[in-house]
Order: C-alpha cells, then structure tokens, then sequence
C-alpha cells in the first residue's frame, strides 16, 4: 500500500507542482530510489519468509533492515525538505548527498521511534499474549525515542532556519501556536500512561494523533511554500486547467484507495490469534472475524 501512496503523490506533485517536482526530485533522489528499493526488497522478503523452511530467521532479519531502511531514507527526505535544497536560476543547485545532513539524520531516528511506536499501538490493539507484552516493551522505547528526536528536530530547525523561528517565535503569533507543542506533550504523556492500560486501542489512536500535530507543525513551519524558501503554493501551480484536471482525478481516485483501505481494516477487525494461518483451526476464532475472512494469511508464526 506504501507504493500506492508514493505513485499518487507523485504523480500528483508532477501535475499540480510541477516546479516543485523538477527542483526536489533531483535533490532527493538517492534517499527517495533506495526508499523505493527498500520497499520492494520487503515485499519480497516478506513473502519468502512465509515459505522459507531452513532460513526463515534470515528472512525475519532482510525484512526488517527493508522496513529500516525504507524508514531512514524517508527521515533523509524530510530533513532535506525542512531545512531547504540549494537552488539557482529555478534549478537544483546540489549534490546527491545535499540532504544528507544532521537534520536529516535527526528526522530519520525520529520516524523510527514514531514508526515503531504506530508498530508497538498496533500490536497492543489487535494482538493479545506475548505478542501484546511485546508490544508495550518496545512502546515505551519508542516513546522515548520519539519524543526526544521531536524536541530536538524543533530546536534544531529553530537554531539553524531563521524563517522558522521568526514563524513560531514572533509575538503575539506565539501564543496561539504555543498550543501545538503543549498539545504534542499532553499526547506524549497520555500515550506513556496508556500502554499498559486496559483500553488496548489507546495508545495507537493517541499515536496518530500525535503524528497529526508532528505535520501541523511542520505545515506551520513551511506554508505557504512548496520548495522551502522558493517556491510558493501558488507560484509552483499549474495552470487553472491542469489543476480542474487534475482535482477531478483526485476526487474519483482517492476514494477508491480510502474504500480499499477500509475494506482491508474491516476484514481484518478484531484480536489476532497467533499461530493462527492457512487452513489454521484457530483462524476460526478470531473474534469479531467474519468466516470467510478466516483464510487470511496472518503470517504470524
């Protein structure tokens, strides 16, 4: 599903930005190929690993670096994208290695610890046992570790982007937006208190949520631009038949994908049962699972 969303949103910046998309692509596109590489190597490992017999651990392992390193390029991008790309006359300035900053680097441990925190959520609402305990562990690793590359992403880009700390900073524009990162603490502690709590689906909803007012902030810190400090939203749009071209496709497309997604979340409602696979007699007893959902491969064990 992950490449969906990258296909769409590309073809969407092509049609609507197309600025935007000749001057970052070329900034990204180290991080952005061995994202894409990363995502397919997963797949594949993914899938080898359920028919593995003699070296399924080592296909456990080649799926994880995949999911990690998908993970740290996409931090790469977003720092990149944040503290700004070199550009002259219109163009791409840079090298291949122009995001590959310290800012970058503290974006990239930063989704880490927020990925693996949506991962420890979602274990702990849809699984029950081990699995689950496993789940609060790494929770509150992944707590941690987010928050800190939180606080420090924000100092950071304080410290070293001007235009953002006069955007956050400015009185009185910083009363209003003081609510964001008190909002961003308040959900913090609330995700640390609830994942040994007994509402299983908490710790993932208030996960999301936080990950919600991570992009608010970050909308705060760059709008109105597309390329930061370059390019505008509207100085980078196409032109007025484009973009009704291209609105039209979005509103016969994304419902498509959301319906999808619906779907899979509906067929896959309730507990998990670990061990519980092909032709398993325990994938039966999944609760709130419909019968003919029960042939689903879990690839649990």
């Amino acid at each position: 599903m992950a490449e969906t969303w990258l296909v769409f949103g590309g073809a969407l910046l092509w049609t609507a930005f197309p600025i935007a998309y000749y001057v970052l692509l070329p900034a990204f596109y180290l991080p952005l190929m061995t994202m894409l590489f990363a995502l397919i190597f997963r797949g594949i490992a993914f899938e080898f690993r359920f028919q593995a017999r003699l070296f399924r651990r080592g296909w456990d392992y080649a799926f994880a670096a995949g999911s990690l390193l998908a993970v740290l390029a996409q931090g790469l991008v977003l720092g990149g994208f944040i503290g700004g790309v070199p550009v002259e006359s219109g163009m791409f300035s840079g090298g291949p290695f122009s995001c590959s900053t310290f800012l970058g680097l503290l974006c990239a441990v930063g989704l880490v610890g927020g990925y693996a925190l949506l991962g420890a959520g979602w274990l702990i609402w849809k699984t029950d046992g081990p699995t689950q305990i496993f789940g609060r562990e790494v929770g509150h690793a992944a707590v941690i570790l987010t928050a800190a590359s939180m606080a420090l992403v924000s100092a950071w880009t304080a410290f070293t982007v001007p235009e953002v700390a006069e955007r956050w900073f400015a009185w009185p524009r910083i009363l209003p937006l003081a609510l964001m990162p008190l909002a961003a603490v308040v959900a913090i502690v609330l995700i640390w208190r609830s994942l040994w709590g007994s509402n299983d689906g908490r710790p993932f909803v208030l996960t999301i949520v936080l990950f919600l007012l991570g992009f608010g902030g970050l909308a705060v810190s760059l709008w109105p631009y597309v390329v930061p400090r370059h390019a505008t939203v509207w100085s980078a749009a196409s032109d007025p038949a484009t973009l009704r071209f291209v609105g039209t496709g979005v509103l016969i497309i994304l419902p498509i994908i959301i319906a999808y997604l619906g779907h899979a979340y509906w067929v896959f409602r309730g507990k998990t049962v670990l061990g519980a696979g092909y032709g398993s007699r325990s994938a039966e007893l999944h609760v709130g699972r419909r019968t003919a959902a029960s042939r689903n491969e879990l690839h649990l064990s």
